[in-house]
Parts: structure tokens; sequence; C-alpha cells
């Protein structure tokens, strides 16, 4: 799968990790929902971490659709609300 971090480029993944960042997209929906700012942030750089982790970069000139967007490094709780859907960030 490919994974777009805004503002960064994409990553390509191995579609077995897809649990472990579903596990991290709930933890960050239960902080949204509680208004934790702190546990937030935490949460959404973990993700990030692991993505950057766990796959390769895509050639910038490479034209791939992305299967799936997450918000930048210093999105804030505000604008990543405006990003979810029902499912979350990351479809399950």
């Amino acid at each position: 799968m490919i994974v777009r971090i805004m503002g960064e480029g994409q990553m390509r993944l191995a579609d077995s990790h897809l649990s472990e960042l579903n596990r991290l997209d709930d933890e960050l929906l239960a902080e949204m929902e509680n208004g934790d700012g702190p546990g937030f942030r935490r949460t959404l750089q973990s993700l990030l971490g692991r993505v950057r982790e766990l796959g390769a970069p895509v050639p910038d000139d490479s034209l791939t659709p992305s299967d799936l967007i997450l918000p930048s490094p210093d999105a804030t709780l505000e604008e990543v609300r405006e990003l979810l859907s029902d499912d979350g960030l990351i479809p399950g």
C-alpha cells in the first residue's frame, strides 16, 4: 500500500502492517474524541514514525496514487478532525 504523509511524500508499506497502523489510528481517534491534545500529539507522532520506519520512500517523480493520506507532523487536533471520516485515517 502507498501512504502519503502530507508535506513529506509517499511511502510504500506491506499490507501486513495495516493492523498495527489501525491500532494507532484507533488510539488517535479516542484521544481526539476525548480532546486529549498531548495524547493526540504523541500518537500522531508514533503513527507517522511507524510509517517512516516500516515504509520505503516512493520516488518523487512517481505518479502513484496514495491508498492512505496522513496529516503532517505539525497538524493540529482541529485540522485532523477535518480530515477524518467515520472510519478514521486508516480504513479498516
